[in-house]
């Protein structure tokens, strides 16, 4: 996507030197806000343009999952990060923990942009907390070319023709979720029974695996080195930008469905240029240059009137509801996380 939508972009950069400008000059020191992000995930740009715009210097931490960053988050006890942005099922986890704020709507009038389908969830009632950033799902990536037969289900992974030629990422909860999935169970289910099927499909996989990691996982696929695997939408899409031999597939039992959302940590030092982050975020411009950046689904509304008719047609990024007839919103799983930490402890200890 990096490489379409020129005119957006324009406009981005238009409206960030025109109108914007002005308002630097009055926000010299301003302040600062500490975010703490999912890597590739914000560009470059933007970050800048808000710094322009309102005087305040964005610091940016990454991370590359979300156990990493509750883990850092929680010794921190909701300090040193202003703001984080985990998916729902890790948001819940913060929020039950206390190591996010409530946040202020009157001081983020751009949340008007939301999806209404994507607000008010069940990790987060009436969005005390939280507010969306990006969404997406977790499903299969196959190089076609090197196909014998269409690929239309989880279970094919499991395929002789794919021996050694599998790629999964290192997520406890997509890759747990997906093989619950494909032994008919939800990626949220508390139950022992379901957890032990899913771990014994995942040792089958386990047998075929060429490559088990988050940020080698899209580089994997575009130079072939596997030929099928388990991958984020935006990941997904980027590497079909890169290699037209790749195409994304919703299985037919389902995908998992993430949202990620921005909250401010509970011992927040910058409040206000918090909400003022999370406000500019929630422009349609800045949504749009994002999604155009990274290849995820955005949930703001205003964003898809500016899309091209052949974004807005991308099933990758914009899935039709047939495609997520069968989906599941990843949540917490309360006192059943145990179960889910020991059978992934189990998987990739056997891995070594």
């Amino acid at each position: 996507m990096k490489h379409c939508h020129k005119l957006a972009l324009l406009l981005f950069c238009i409206l960030s030197a025109a109108g914007l400008g002005a308002a630097s000059a009055n926000a010299a020191d301003a302040g600062e806000v500490v975010v703490y992000n999912w890597s590739d995930y914000i560009p470059d740009d933007i970050l800048k343009a808000f710094t322009k715009e309102t005087g305040i210097k964005v610091i940016y931490s990454t991370y590359e999952s979300n156990e990493a960053m509750h883990a850092k988050v929680k010794v921190m006890k909701g300090k040193s990060y202003d703001l984080v942005c985990p998916s729902t099922y890790m948001m819940s986890q913060l929020i039950s923990e206390g190591l996010v704020q409530p946040l202020d709507h009157s001081k983020i009038p751009n949340m008007k942009n939301v999806d209404p389908k994507l607000m008010d969830l069940p990790f987060d009632k009436g969005n005390k907390y939280s507010m969306p950033y990006m969404w997406g799902n977790y499903g299969i990536i196959v190089n076609t070319k090197k196909t014998k037969e269409p690929v239309t289900s989880w279970n094919d992974l499991l395929r002789p023709e794919f021996k050694g030629k599998v790629m999964l990422y290192d997520d406890p909860r997509m890759t747990i979720g997906m093989a619950l999935l494909a032994v008919g169970a939800s990626p949220n289910t508390h139950n022992e029974e379901d957890l032990k099927k899913a771990f014994d499909f995942l040792s089958k996989v386990r047998e075929s695996l060429r490559v088990f990691d988050v940020t080698a996982a899209k580089r994997s696929m575009v130079n072939e080195e596997a030929t099928i695997g388990a991958i984020w939408n935006g990941d997904g899409q980027l590497a079909i930008d890169e290699n037209e031999d790749l195409t994304f597939i919703y299985p037919k039992e389902g995908v998992v469905v993430w949202l990620d959302s921005f909250g401010i940590t509970s011992g927040a030092a910058n409040v206000e240029n918090a909400h003022k982050f999370i406000n500019y975020m929630l422009r349609p411009e800045v949504a749009l240059r994002c999604l155009q950046e990274y290849g995820y689904s955005t949930p703001n509304l205003g964003t898809l009137k500016l899309m091209d008719k052949d974004l807005a047609a991308n099933r990758t990024l914009n899935p039709t509801p047939e495609d997520l007839k069968k989906s599941v919103v990843v949540d917490a799983v309360g006192d059943a996380q145990r179960l889910y930490n020991l059978y992934w402890e189990k998987f990739i200890t056997n891995m070594k």
